[in-house]
């Protein structure tokens, strides 16, 4: 039974149509990345940019560097559409986009960590077995099938998603419409669709179905008489995400996750009318299976296990950030604050205090008083800066106040701790974070 439902083959019109869809898609993502100007405002106006913790070695590259960086992204990912050296282009790709994500914390969005995801799990999918370049060159290496474990994958890893983003909603201001009101403020001059994002009764309809949405959407697109009900709210869900968060290319990536909940046969019959049907009942069993079941296995038990990290950690994760990323948690706080950091010069105990807006770019400086990571990632750029210049320092902040979704101010960070003498602990409370309180709004 386990081996019919992973090892049977079965059409592989899906597989193909979204390989073209997924690579038309990062191309407009790497292209868009230039001409919207994502790159300059985040990888090239900046001094230096805030990477992940223990990805230093990862910097933008000089001058106009990262204009062709992009710019080479995009002929991979037009590669990995028709489907050309399909393993090479998209592994190529995938590291680029490895190397853009983890270089820059100041555009983090849920959606590039998900694209991360995608990638690898595409290079390990026959995607250009067929209707491809790589067919076109030998072949020898044509099919129309493909083991039905190939279309799992792809559902298994949109279901963590939707749950864990669902779950994640689940807290009091998600729930009296805090946040959704303060979402929906920022779009208050939008053209037609303003003023009725301002109703209240609105603000209930996108919290409550929001949440039903995530939970329910990928239970009810495997079951085939909710299907084509599922697929509609599909479309109206990501449409009204598209139109009103402008989040880029992902609302249509996520239609396009729709095609592994169809019959492969009505993929086919859809979008490969060409293509000879697959009718053969065959079960194959790669001699690679205890290898792909153990990999397989853990991948999604890392998967399971990230976004829940924050409960073992502690304080709110809404406060410290602690656990925040890699987890999911999308669209869930607003967010504002202030900071000032002070420099002491321990050889004459001289006291500086430091105009960080001369350091930061108008993107960094959104986030600079609100999280703790890059609050002590920036002490240890001023620790190091002044080292270059043969001096030795302490780096406090000596004022900090943080709003979290209309909650009033309260302080973030200790005044008596020198941050640039203080290790970062990735599973762990960092002891120098006010604990959160929850004051009335």
């Amino acid at each position: 039974m386990f081996n019919k439902f992973l090892f049977k083959r079965i059409d592989n019109a899906p597989l193909v149509v979204f390989r073209m869809i997924f690579g038309l898609l990062i191309f407009l993502e790497a292209v868009g990345a230039i001409f919207t100007g994502w790159v300059k405002k985040t990888l090239i106006e900046p001094d230096f940019t805030f990477n992940f913790i223990g990805f230093d070695f990862l910097q933008p590259l000089p001058s106009n560097g990262m204009y062709f960086y992009f710019a080479l992204m995009g002929v991979f990912s037009l590669m990995v559409m028709i489907g050309y050296k399909y393993k090479y282009s998209l592994g190529a790709f995938t590291l680029m986009w490895a190397g853009v994500y983890f270089m820059q914390k100041a555009s983090y969005n849920n959606h590039y960590y998900l694209l991360l995801l995608l990638c690898l799990l595409m290079m390990t999918l026959p995607a250009n077995r067929y209707l491809s370049a790589d067919v076109h060159f030998k072949p020898s290496i044509k099919k129309l099938s493909m083991p039905r474990w190939c279309s799992w994958l792809i559902i298994m890893q949109v279901w963590i998603v939707y749950t864990y983003a669902a779950i994640a909603k689940l807290y009091p201001d998600w729930l009296d419409l805090s946040v959704v009101e303060l979402l929906m403020i920022s779009k208050k001059e939008y053209m037609l669709i303003g003023e009725l994002l301002q109703q209240k009764w609105v603000h209930f309809f996108i919290a409550y179905s929001g949440i039903a949405f995530d939970f329910l959407i990928v239970p009810l697109l495997l079951y085939k008489p909710t299907r084509k009900w599922a697929f509609f709210a599909s479309i109206f869900f990501h449409l009204f995400n598209s139109v009103v968060f402008q989040i880029g290319i992902f609302p249509y990536m996520s239609l396009a996750f729709c095609l592994f909940f169809f019959e492969p046969e009505a993929i086919r019959r859809l979008f490969l009318k060409k293509k000879t049907p697959y009718t053969a009942d065959e079960i194959v069993i790669s001699s690679y299976k205890k290898a792909f079941l153990i990999i397989g296995g853990l991948y999604f038990a890392l998967q399971l296990a990230l976004p829940l990290r924050h409960w073992f950690i502690k304080d709110n994760v809404l406060w410290t950030e602690e656990g925040h990323r890699l987890s999911w948690r999308m669209m869930l706080r607003s967010k504002s604050g202030y900071i000032t950091f002070v420099v002491e010069k321990k050889a004459t105990g001289e006291r500086v205090k430091i105009n960080h807006r001369e350091y930061l770019s108008t993107k960094q400086l959104r986030m600079i008083g609100t999280k703790p990571d890059v609050i002590w990632q920036f002490a240890q750029h001023l620790k190091k800066e002044y080292a270059a210049k043969g001096e030795e320092v302490s780096v406090y902040v000596t004022n900090s106040k943080v709003w979290v979704n209309n909650r009033e101010g309260m302080p973030l960070i200790k005044p008596d701790v020198d941050l640039a003498a203080e290790p970062w602990h990735i599973f762990k409370h960092e002891e120098w974070i006010y604990p959160f309180k929850k004051e009335t709004k």
